[in-house]
């Protein structure tokens, strides 16, 4: 009974250990090798407008490290001028004021989008990278930092203030929303009474301060959002048409500037081009207005070490998990830490083809964990069509958890 029960463990833990019995199947190597190539090389269409860059997992630094990569080829080859994140647009005019020459760390820079997960030695590269950048640009050819995001909202509060007393508004209205002490809004009001009083806010301000009245237009976002808390399902499908909408308005920013592009970052599951189950999502919304205009880089990897926070401790831990992503498990045989796909090189005869036009197994984590990832590899998985869903993909072979670094180092 005893010897049962041991090789019953064992057995429990090799299938929590890979998520099944063995790591899945494998694309052909030699064709993989044939198409495959570095992320220095990577190329986008000339009709590009936004290049999105998703990521399989939050918790990963080789994720992260990929926002730099990509953006230095598409600032040096493709005069792509503007980084946009999947955060918070008032904590990111932080950021964006930081890589300007504000007088802080980039530590506290990147604090202010609220997450955690972007206070990496990773996320401190890619600011201090464009702070360099922009300390001998030219004037007109200056990096921009945006945020797409409205789930955050006290850095817009306090950046609209601060616009509105500049002009001699009155703000006594606009004030009493705030509760200084807790950061956020006063109890008292409903959400209706907050969109009046930032309505009407916005409406005092001259017309051409686009960037202070965006500051409102996420607050209303935010208000709106939270109509949907107790529904996950619409909450994240108004969320995703929202962030579009944010995508859109600043590619118009860049525009404006003289830029014909961007580049996005997010979750994989908000950047693909297809909708995910039936649902719109950032990226499928972006295909749809823009058609070929709109230009997205999945990722995936073979194995990961990932960083994710614990349920109800507010501690994070670190867990393996595998893809089962056949193509992404022939770029590690074909011995590339990371590598880049292009499909549209990739010929309809080719072996790989038939990974791309069909449904396979892809790894998607984001900021939670449960114990039933470890019996239910489905639950960190998803069935996706390649080229439905990305027009290329970079794949990393072993991912590493990223590592949360303190505001008091």
């Amino acid at each position: 009974m005893l010897c049962m029960a041991a090789v019953i463990s064992v057995i429990a833990g090799i299938y929590s250990r890979f998520g099944g019995f063995g790591t899945g199947g494998c694309a052909d190597t030699g064709e993989f090798s044939k198409y495959a190539t570095s992320v220095s090389k990577l190329t986008v269409p000339d009709e590009a407008q936004i290049i999105a860059l998703g990521e399989a997992t939050h918790g990963n630094k080789e994720f992260q490290q990929l926002r730099l990569d990509v953006f230095q080829v598409l600032v040096e080859k493709y005069g792509v001028r503007a980084f946009a994140l999947e955060g918070d647009f008032g904590g990111c005019e932080a950021i964006n004021r930081y890589i300007h020459g504000a007088d802080c760390t980039a530590a506290e820079a990147l604090s202010a989008t609220g997450f955690a997960i972007y206070r990496t030695e990773e996320m401190e590269n890619l600011v201090e990278w464009m702070r360099n950048y922009n300390a001998s640009a030219t004037q007109g050819d200056d990096l921009r930092f945006y945020g797409f995001d409205m789930q955050q909202r006290a850095y817009s509060y306090h950046d609209l203030l601060e616009t509105l007393q500049k002009a001699n508004i009155d703000t006594a209205d606009f004030e009493k929303l705030w509760n200084s002490e807790a950061d956020d809004y006063a109890d008292g009001c409903t959400a209706e009474q907050r969109t009046e009083i930032i309505t009407a806010a916005k409406n005092q301000l001259p017309p051409d301060d686009v960037q202070t009245i965006h500051f409102a237009d996420i607050l209303l976002q935010n208000i709106e959002l939270g109509k949907y808390i107790d529904d996950s399902g619409e909450l994240n499908a108004q969320r995703d048409r929202m962030m579009a909408e944010n995508t859109l308005w600043i590619l118009q920013q860049e525009q404006a500037r003289g830029n014909s592009r961007i580049l996005i970052s997010g979750h994989n599951n908000h950047i693909m081009q297809c909708e995910n189950a039936g649902t719109p999502v950032l990226g499928s919304l972006l295909a749809e207005e823009l058609e070929s205009g709109y230009f997205a880089i999945g990722t995936d990897f073979y194995k990961s070490v990932c960083n994710l926070p614990k349920p109800y401790t507010g501690k994070r831990i670190t867990h393996t998990f595998y893809s089962y992503d056949p193509l992404a498990k022939a770029s590690k045989k074909c011995g590339f830490d990371v590598s880049f796909l292009d499909f549209s090189k990739v010929p309809e005869d080719s072996a790989l083809t038939q990974y791309l036009a069909n449904s396979i197994s892809m790894g998607s984590l984001g900021e939670s964990y449960s114990v039933l990832m470890n019996f239910v590899p489905r639950s960190y998985r998803v069935q996706r069509i390649p080229q439905d869903a990305y027009d290329t993909m970079i794949f990393v072979a072993n991912a590493t958890p990223i590592e949360i670094e303190s505001l008091n180092k």
